[in-house]
């Protein structure tokens, strides 16, 4: 008999939660054994990169695995983005064959890659209806972006997408992009882009096999930006599900 419960995720506990997916994903782990997974630097990916190589015996700091955030208004940054004091970008993380390696970024290695091999690149915007979602880019060659499409739509790399349900919009992201892309327009662009959708739905769906609805949204005092998510599914689904989202519950929000 199947039943439904309901479930307050966060956006870190999100994150965490869509890290333990992207560990598991049947992809990654042929990758890990036999190819190549590059895992471009950002927040939700980190949350990746961590549970990635701890299956691989690896220590991982997420602390500055980004290269650039959307911070509140009133936060300094310098005019590199970068906050004042703050360390080197230490690279993305590439493991080919179960082994790290450290420094590199997916600019050394994507012209490498091939079938079977896979980058996991973040989002900005997530068009959940659609299962669409979109890049913001400063860069004018469109970044780490800009590197990995001609690789998974030209080489036929796989090409996952790890986006929290608090980057859901409502539109169009071709008529979005349109708008910000335009001639005089300012502020970053944005780049839609097709790839495998991973939010904390299909984490759940994957790690326990129950079925995650999306049904209400909001809180307060470190609530901010979360999620009730609606979750069904048979006796042994609904038990892992538990599991799992206790496992999460205690995910601090992300600090610098």
């Amino acid at each position: 008999m199947e039943t439904t419960r309901q479930y307050l995720v966060t956006p870190a506990c999100g994150k965490r939660l869509i890290g333990k997916a992207a560990a598991a994903h049947p992809a990654v782990l042929k990758a890990l054994k036999r190819g190549t997974v590059v895992i471009v630097a950002g927040t939700t990916n980190g949350y990746a990169a961590e549970e990635i190589l701890a299956r691989l015996g690896r220590k991982f700091s997420r602390q500055r695995f980004f290269r650039g955030l959307s911070l509140p208004p009133a936060r300094p940054v310098t005019k590199q983005g970068r906050l004042p004091g703050e360390s080197a970008f230490p690279g993305d993380v590439v493991i080919t064959k179960g082994a790290w390696q450290k420094g590199k970024t997916i600019f050394d290695v994507v012209d490498n890659l091939g079938e079977g091999d896979v980058i996991l690149k973040g989002a900005n915007a997530l068009d959940l209806a659609a299962r669409r979602a979109a890049v913001l880019v400063g860069h004018p060659k469109a970044g780490t972006i800009g590197a990995a499409i001609p690789a998974a739509a030209g080489r036929r790399v796989r090409l996952i997408i790890p986006v929290g349900l608090e980057k859901r919009i409502a539109g169009d992201l071709d008529a979005i992009a349109g708008r910000l892309n335009a001639p005089g327009a300012g502020g970053a662009r944005l780049l839609p882009v097709s790839g495998e959708i991973l939010t904390e739905l299909d984490a759940i769906a994957l790690l326990s096999g129950a079925r995650a609805e999306l049904v209400a949204a909001g809180g307060v005092a470190g609530a901010e930006g979360a999620v009730w998510l609606a979750v069904s599914g048979s006796p042994r689904q609904m038990l892992a599900a538990e599991k799992l989202l206790k496992s999460t519950a205690g995910e601090q929000n992300f600090t610098l």
